[in-house]
């Protein structure tokens, strides 16, 4: 080995030897050796490009193979909603549930809808939303529940993002710091405006803002909370970030509505009695979705 090799030391009387090269075929090579005393271990590394495996095949985490799927998808991240999404579905179709993942299809209004749950947290959104790209989604639309962070919002308003802030530890992996986060505009648009017919005459009411995207639900302290409000956030929630990033990334459409589920700047959690209300929003906001899905024939 040549002289100018990089070398790692690892314990008392273990090295270890790095050579990079190109490979026949023109991918990369990565030759790696262990050397112990006085054996050494030639190891042919073949580093997995995970941009390419698994295409054209039943994913993974998600358990749904190309043409089991809708070019549109309505993301809860409840598994348990996705049921919720199909009472407004006829000839309703269970694809798959794996992990967090439930995937059901169906039709709204003769356009064929699926519903995927994402599970909590931008990991899971990322992994559910590049799959689905790969069988054939073309359109995400996420609804779920969000916080509110400006006085007024009560459970069960509704809350259009217009972008989001970046305070989650996935979408580093994918771009930098000062990638924009923002949703599709014609979808944003749509679900403002059928989120106002819907809440004609009732006491919900519609507001679109801007969002954050927060890994640690239990790490948000009042001190954060306020310097939230103070930037004018309009809601909190765990996943949007992620699902604008990846979205933008691929080259499809992304927007999202949640059913506001507290207020944590007036003092509201999740345990003043709001499931009623909650459950009110996330009808509305799903039928909002479904609404800008036929409008936009996405």
């Amino acid at each position: 080995m040549s002289g100018n090799t990089p070398s790692i030391v690892s314990g008392d009387d273990a090295g270890h030897r790095e050579r990079r090269g190109a490979s026949a075929h023109g991918g990369a090579r990565i030759a790696l050796w262990l050397r112990k005393g006085e054996r050494s271990i030639d190891i042919m590394a073949n580093p997995v490009d995970k941009d390419s495996a698994g295409l054209g095949e039943r994913q993974y985490h998600i358990g749904v193979a190309p043409g089991e799927v809708s070019t549109v998808a309505l993301l809860p991240g409840d598994p348990f909603r996705v049921p919720m999404i199909a009472e407004f579905l006829t000839d309703v179709r269970t694809v798959a549930h794996q992990r967090e993942h439930m995937t059901m299809t169906g039709l709204y209004k003769g356009r064929r809808i699926t519903a995927t749950s994402t599970g909590m947290g931008c990991p899971s959104t990322a992994i559910a939303v590049e799959e689905l790209v790969r069988v054939g989604v073309t359109s995400f639309i996420r609804v779920g529940s969000s916080a509110g962070l400006q006085a007024g919002i009560k459970p069960g308003d509704l809350l259009i993002s217009e972008g989001s802030l970046r305070n989650d530890g996935t979408t580093a992996a994918y771009a930098h710091p000062g990638y924009p986060v923002v949703p599709d505009y014609p979808i944003t648009m749509a679900l403002a405006e059928a989120a106002r017919e819907l809440t004609a005459g009732t006491d919900a009411r519609v507001y679109s803002g801007l969002s954050v995207s927060d890994d640690a639900f239990y790490a948000e302290t009042p001190e954060w909370i306020s310097q939230l409000h103070d930037l004018g956030i309009t809601n909190v929630e765990m996943e949007a970030s992620a699902l604008f990033v990846v979205a933008r990334l691929r080259g499809v459409r992304a927007g999202m509505i949640c059913a506001a589920s507290s207020n944590l700047y007036d003092g509201t959690s999740l345990y003043s009695g709001v499931k009623e209300a909650l459950r009110a929003g996330w009808m509305r906001s799903i039928e909002a979705a479904l609404e800008t899905a036929v409008r936009l024939e996405l």
